[in-house]
């Protein structure tokens, strides 16, 4: 199957690179993996935007990585009206070893809150984990995550530090199945974990009013980080004014994967209905998936 064989990051495109940098150095304890260079042409080229000046700051937290992008010129800002069920909602789940720890630390940067009241401990019908979502500088959402026991907390014991690494990317859909079937079908994804949140814990987590939310997990063959998609039942999802997101606009966090046969993964995607732009070199390409949510594909080797 031309499917892909891990995620290898996530990629944000941002206003300044090093505001961002400085973000998730102080408050989450990432660090540089190199100083800002420019962003390789072929991936400029699979996006699209060949011409465009863009330069990149790649940053890793444990064994997992984080790029920031900057273009010039730059794109349009991140909304200012945002809601976890927007389906241009993506955020990064970080887990930590002391919830207080973290957030005394984050606090000093004052981050914008999606959150209500601090972190959550969720039932354990929910995982019974205790999580905080909030914004980057440019509007990028983020979560803090604890996980008390089981599969998940033995999987980040012994990674170093108070911020542990990345453990997911969750993306909201408006169309689960759809969702499942880009992911399983065309990405070869395997589902790992279904649940069915809602509750008070739940409205304060996400800051939306009575949410009863759809959690997927879907798993590459390296299975950290992998992939989460949410799909609100209720309140129902925001339509999207005005065009949809692309890769300058600083609404767009892209999934980064790894593709052993990037000209076969493109083929399946192109005949499952998306659009793909493969770079001349055939090193990356690039897709739009559930809702927008940008999709980079690296030839793996």
């Amino acid at each position: 199957m031309s499917g892909v064989s891990a995620l290898l990051g996530v990629s944000r495109t941002v206003a300044d690179l090093e505001r961002a940098e400085a973000f998730y150095r102080d408050g989450l304890g990432f660090s540089r993996v190199a100083p800002p260079e420019p962003v390789p042409p072929p991936i400029l080229e699979a996006m699209g935007l060949g011409e465009a000046g863009a330069t990149r700051q790649r940053m890793r937290l444990g064994a997992q990585a984080v790029e920031v992008l900057a273009f010039d010129p730059p794109g349009a800002p991140y909304p200012a009206e945002r809601a976890a069920t927007d389906p241009i909602f993506q955020h990064i789940a970080i887990p930590v070893r002391d919830m207080d720890a973290a957030m005394q630390r984050l606090g000093a940067l004052n981050p914008e809150p999606i959150s209500r009241g601090g972190p959550q401990r969720l039932p354990a019908s929910s995982g019974g984990v205790t999580a905080y979502k909030f914004r980057d500088p440019d509007g990028h959402p983020v979560e803090l995550i604890h996980f008390p026991d089981g599969p998940a907390a033995a999987r980040w014991r012994a990674a170093p530090g108070l911020f542990l690494g990345i453990d997911h990317s969750a993306i909201t859909v408006s169309d689960r199945e759809a969702a499942i079937g880009f992911f399983t079908s065309l990405l070869g994804l395997a589902i790992d974990g279904r649940g069915l949140n809602s509750g008070p814990e739940q409205e304060r987590l996400d800051g939306v009013p009575d949410p009863e939310v759809d959690v997927i997990g879907l798993a590459p063959p390296s299975p950290t980080p992998h992939v989460e998609l949410l799909h609100y039942r209720r309140p129902a999802a925001r339509a999207l004014s005005g065009p949809a997101f692309g890769p300058r606009d600083r609404a767009t966090t892209r999934l980064v994967f790894a593709a052993p046969d990037l000209d076969g993964l493109a083929a399946r995607l192109r005949g499952g209905g998306a659009a793909v732009t493969l770079s001349r070199d055939g090193s990356a390409a690039y897709a739009a998936g559930p809702d927008g949510h940008g999709m980079l594909f690296l030839r793996e080797g």
